[in-house]
């Protein structure tokens, strides 16, 4: 039975309800584009505009992609080519399957400088006057100093480039609390976050990923369809989210790259949980930031990082208490 749409009356979302267009942009790479997608179908039910967009790990040279801004390539339904791995042409396809428009935006990896030029691109070609930065998983929230900062270098590259954008509404949204301690994300230093930004009135709240609300059985269903057409290279996150959002447990393993791994897994109803933030607090907040904010690539990103946290303290790792 359907439920209805996310609720736009507390919390994250309550924040774009007088939003005209709004940019939900996947942070990380990959599929983190798909994390955003109940946001934006959510959206679109309420006649707002969405434009949709992600930094890319698909070769955009191997494809027909046309770059239409600087670093930014349109991927739609029928753009050709990287057949293994081409999630936001995937995307594509769902949404015009749907009736919705089949246009996701690829942003090249690239430095600061190059991530920020992208965004501000897409920002001036709609007129957006609100931006979702979406991260699947949590370690977007790492500001430097804790035990594990997870995978940066794209989260904080495309944070800082989104914090650039002069529009009304700024929001970073999280899904996906506890997969990153497969890439050494401590947990407690997460929540620690939490509380300080909390502290500057930039914790917004969360809300569950429950089956039964239109726009998320619409999202279980994009997801498993891109997920169909990148065999071998599925996304272990949104696997997690989708499996704690259908009620699995424990070690659930439902994609082929987990079935042989060593790791147990644990799938769990926190995974299901969207947290929302200021995204210029959660910016400001980031340690490194002037060490980065004009960065070329990629390598001087991580570079600078590497750099940062060899010279100065680390938070001790604190285990979650249970």
């Amino acid at each position: 039975m359907d439920r209805g749409s996310l609720g736009f009356e507390s919390g994250p979302l309550h924040r774009l309800r007088g939003c005209e267009r709004v940019l939900i942009a996947g942070a990380g790479g990959g599929f983190d584009v798909l994390s955003g997608l109940p946001i934006a179908l959510s959206l679109l039910e309420r006649g707002q505009q969405v434009i949709l967009a992600n930094l890319t790990f698909t070769a955009v040279t191997r494809t027909a992609a046309v770059e239409v801004g600087p670093g930014v390539f349109e991927a739609r339904a029928d753009s050709g080519g990287a057949q293994r791995y081409f999630p936001e042409k995937h995307l594509a396809e769902w949404l015009g399957g749907r009736g919705y428009a089949d246009r996701v935006y690829m942003i090249r990896k690239g430095g600061t400088k190059a991530v920020r030029a992208s965004y501000r691109w897409l920002a001036e070609e709609w007129g957006i006057d609100g931006v979702v930065l979406v991260d699947g998983g949590t370690d977007l929230l790492m500001t430097g100093d804790e035990a594990g900062v997870g995978t940066p270098l794209e989260d904080i590259t495309s944070l800082l480039a989104a914090q650039a954008l002069d529009v009304p509404v700024k929001l970073v949204a999280c899904v996906g609390f506890g997969i990153d301690a497969h890439h050494g994300v401590c947990h407690a230093h997460f929540l620690e976050n939490v509380a300080a930004l909390s502290k500057l009135g930039a914790y917004h709240g969360v809300f569950a990923l429950t089956p039964g609300i239109r726009a998320v059985d619409e999202w279980l269903d994009a997801v498993a369809h891109v997920q169909r057409h990148t065999p071998g290279r599925e996304s272990i996150v949104c696997a997690s989210i989708t499996d704690a959002a259908r009620g699995e447990f424990g070690d659930h393993r439902s994609v082929a790259r987990t079935r042989d791994a060593e790791d147990e897994l644990f799938i769990n109803p926190l995974m299901s949980m969207v947290w929302g933030f200021d995204l210029d607090a959660v910016a400001g907040r980031v340690l490194y930031r002037k060490e980065i904010e004009d960065a070329a690539t990629p390598y001087e990103v991580a570079a600078a990082i590497e750099a940062f946290r060899d010279r100065i303290a680390l938070r001790p790792w604190r285990a979650l208490p249970g």
